[in-house]
């Protein structure tokens, strides 16, 4: 996998430290301040959330905050879109299914 070095619209990202993170309960790294589905990424996830009705894979799509597609559930708050959100050391990223915490519950 490689690193997405320019994001489209954000100013240069600043690469911090590499810190850890959680994603689905498994600890991963990236730089701290780039986005968090850059990130995500660089680990070789490419799948951040289901739809709600058809419970289809979605994945970073625009990267410029605009859709919905790379919204993940970030420390407990669903609907956060990850393309445009800075990695932080210890966040706890999942996996959402459909459009809130409500949609976490439908897992399969």
């Amino acid at each position: 996998m490689y690193r997405i070095e320019n994001h489209p619209i954000l100013p240069e990202f600043h690469r911090g430290k590499r810190v850890a993170f959680l994603f689905d309960g498994k600890e991963y790294e990236g730089f701290e301040g780039e986005p968090i589905a850059i990130a995500l990424r660089d680990n070789g996830v490419m799948v951040h959330h289901y739809t709600a009705k058809r419970a289809e894979p979605r994945g970073i799509f625009c990267a410029i905050g605009r859709c919905n597609d790379c919204v993940m559930i970030v420390d407990g708050a669903p609907n956060i879109r990850t393309c445009v959100t800075p990695l932080q050391a210890g966040m706890k990223v999942e996996t959402q299914y459909g459009t809130s915490n409500e949609g976490v519950t439908g897992r399969q």
